[in-house]
């Protein structure tokens, strides 16, 4: 895009990233200082309804707990008792999910706070290594910086299956299910890997991320899409999500370690085909998922507010992108933000879908306006 027209674009930009930025710090973060928190076991509850009732809650995830704990440590200095919100949500992850007897943590507790789902799964235990990166990158306390070294650890023992990739899920005492490795977890790995990178230098992270990447590339990469797909690529009824391409691009693209590997050079040939593909021209909606056949409708064409906030941070790393990133954070405003909080799905007729507020969406609108800030910095 000429210089030019970027500038006239950029005043628009900024104004309308101000207003958005600001109902995420009047509206969405008092939601879940207030109503969406329970003070009994100092834990968010799952989701919150449009008037902000809490749902009668049938579990608590340690996932929540940490993306929670990711959100409140990332605010502190910013909103007033961020800092006491990040230490009882570490806390409480400690209290409730932390498994003394096999290590690790437990998947959920129930309401009454008695361990629920005991698996251990990737995709929770990358979550509360990305938690605890960030909340000891603001603190620096020792308790903290043993939480992170015990996930790393458990991870590298107890998931690692050899060839850079994890398995996905595990029983409670390690016991193998049979999963094998699957995407988002280790998608998840990785960002937790890169923020582990970011507060510290640890020679041991930053060969285990490149080995993931490696290992995703040769597993999960289609060799003629250059698409992520969900499993690995010998897996029957396999699929690809755009929301899932825009977020690996932009841990790839982000990071001077990874930037220019293969992993980022397959996903940055295919992201045109992605957005042609999987987001709709005149809503700007990005659908859920795609059949690697380009030809076929899409397997599920619900957009979701996780999927947009990612396509927009992808957005920001894209040269000459300001007319799409404006038009998308248009359509996240309009479609997807409310004065009572946000729309979590639409339907194909863009109605709301799913009327419940969850507890783990402000993880993805707030990396999504960390992006646009450091963007339009």
């Amino acid at each position: 895009m000429p210089e030019a027209s970027r500038s006239a674009l950029l005043p628009e930009l900024t104004t309308l990233f101000a207003t958005v930025h600001q109902q995420f710090h009047d509206v969405i973060v008092p939601m879940w200082q207030g109503p969406g928190w329970n003070a009994e076991l100092a834990l968010p509850y799952e989701s919150l309804d449009t008037q902000h009732k809490p749902l009668p809650p049938q579990r608590y995830r340690a996932m929540a707990c940490a993306r929670q704990l990711y959100v409140f440590a990332s605010l502190i200095g910013e909103v007033p008792q961020a800092e006491e919100r990040a230490a009882a949500l570490f806390r409480s992850l400690q209290r409730h999910f932390h498994d003394a007897e096999h290590g690790g943590w437990f998947y959920s507790i129930d309401p009454q706070g008695i361990p629920l789902d005991t698996g251990k799964d990737l995709y929770t235990h990358a979550f509360i290594l990305f938690a605890c990166a960030h909340y000891w990158g603001k603190v620096r306390e020792p308790l903290v910086e043993s939480v992170l070294n015990a996930a790393l650890e458990i991870i590298a023992r107890r998931f690692a299956t050899g060839d850079g990739l994890y398995e996905a899920s595990l029983g409670r005492d390690w016991s193998t299910a049979e999963t094998g490795p699957l995407q988002n977890p280790l998608m998840h790995l990785a960002e937790a890997f890169l923020a582990t990178l970011a507060v510290r230098d640890d020679a041991a992270v930053r060969q285990a991320l490149l080995s993931l990447c490696e290992g995703m590339f040769k597993c999960f990469v289609d060799p003629q899409r250059q698409v992520m797909m969900e499993k690995p690529l010998k897996a029957v009824d396999n699929w690809f999500e755009p929301g899932h391409q825009f977020e690996w691009y932009f841990l790839l693209a982000s990071s001077p370690l990874l930037r220019g590997g293969k992993l980022h050079l397959a996903l940055e040939r295919s992201f045109g085909d992605t957005e042609q593909q999987g987001v709709d021209p005149d809503t700007a909606g990005v659908c859920a998922m795609l059949a690697l056949e380009p030809q076929t409708a899409p397997r599920d064409a619900t957009p979701r507010i996780w999927a947009q906030a990612e396509y927009l941070r992808a957005l920001t790393l894209r040269p000459g992108s300001e007319g799409i990133l404006l038009r998308q954070l248009r359509a996240l405003q309009q479609h997807f933000l409310h004065p009572l909080g946000w729309n979590e799905c639409l339907d194909a007729n863009g109605n709301v879908s799913r009327r419940d507020m969850p507890s783990t969406t402000p993880y993805h609108l707030l990396t999504c306006y960390r992006g646009l800030a450091d963007y339009l910095a």
